[in-house]
């Protein structure tokens, strides 16, 4: 768990995953642009129009790197992988956990408890840097807003409440996101969250992380032995990652969010590289989504020390501990299960 295994990202258009030997090529108009031994990767993420060779998946699949298919939004397609081996009593436990309203209840409690208190923490960060917050009656209040929202969460045993309160924090949350742009360009001015499909740059970004995040989350499922079909507060439905969507609410702050304040904020990003199409939906340039994904892969090697095992570690192992902490409770190993809380 020392040691990062790197994501190839292919998203230029056209691109061709292709195998030599132990070695994966990504070759464009026919040309080999980039060599890769497959013991130095991680997992493959093809965005857009990329195509893979069927000896490419087998290497890969033998390997165990997974290769996720994405559109060139970020949303997720399909997940190729090899054999799992997986715990079979681990998974046994968390069906079981499941299947249990109040077991459910008691882990998702943590996820959200801590997704609130990040997001808490993201706005509290800004408010140290622009000192016209501190007067903004609107953003105090929203602070103590949250504050009462994790009140509220740590007396809820309620499932269906505990998404009501995510839900109503998440809006409060999203509500003030705008003051912590500080870009004054107007093609970045953020009104609301919107998804499926995200309608402003900002939302393109946030949603596009946020399935970077998630492909992220169901390769530390696998790893730790988990289902990341299975989920807790994110229940079971056809084709969705329902664990690894769980997994990523207290890290969607910490990670994406931050990273689109800094790519607007520093500039990085420039409105020229959004397009509106007809639906509505605005759609990221290539040299737009090469630029998040580099600063995303930095992103994951900062370093800080983990609240619940006190060991310096870097953000992008942040989710691959908690799954391994997850297991860790579902074995019986632990009380309950500790979710990341940012400092």
């Amino acid at each position: 768990m020392k040691q990062h295994l790197n994501t190839l990202f292919i998203s230029t258009q056209g691109a061709y995953l292709a195998r030599e030997r132990q070695t994966l090529t990504v070759r464009i108009e026919r040309q080999v642009r980039l060599r890769l031994p497959v013991h130095q990767i991680g997992g493959v993420v093809c965005l857009g129009r990329v195509a893979v060779s069927p000896s490419a998946m087998a290497l890969c699949a033998e390997s165990g790197v997974a290769i996720s298919f994405l559109t060139e939004h970020g949303r997720f397609l399909a997940r190729v992988h090899g054999f799992t081996p997986g715990n079979v009593l681990l998974r046994r436990q968390q069906y079981r956990a499941a299947d249990d309203p109040n077991q459910s209840a008691a882990i998702a409690s943590h996820m959200i408890a801590a997704k609130i208190a990040n997001s808490r923490s993201s706005l509290l960060r800004t408010k140290r840097d622009r000192p016209q917050l501190e007067t903004d009656n609107q953003f105090k209040s929203t602070l103590a807003r949250l504050h009462k929202s994790l009140d509220d969460v740590a007396r809820c045993h309620d499932l269906d409440t505990l998404r009501g309160l995510e839900g109503e924090a998440a809006n409060l949350y999203f509500n003030q996101f705008q003051k912590l742009i500080a870009n004054p360009d107007p093609a970045f001015l953020f009104n609301k969250r919107s998804r499926r499909p995200p309608r402003d740059p900002v939302n393109a970004l946030l949603s596009f992380l946020y399935a970077m995040l998630t492909h992220d989350a169901r390769a530390a499922c696998e790893a730790s032995g988990l289902d990341p079909a299975v989920g807790f507060l994110h229940r079971d439905r056809p084709g969705r990652p329902s664990l690894a969507l769980d997994l990523i609410e207290e890290l969607r702050p910490v990670i994406a969010d931050r990273l689109v304040l800094a790519l607007i904020n520093r500039q990085q990003v420039q409105p020229n590289g959004f397009q509106t199409i007809e639906s509505g939906a605005v759609r990221m340039s290539d040299d737009i989504r090469k630029t998040v994904i580099t600063t995303y892969q930095q992103r994951k090697q900062v370093t800080l020390i983990h609240p619940f095992l006190e060991e310096r570690v870097t953000l992008g192992l942040i989710v691959h501990l908690q799954a391994r902490l997850l297991a860790r409770y579902l074995r019986g190993d632990l009380d309950c299960y500790p979710p990341f809380l940012w400092k």
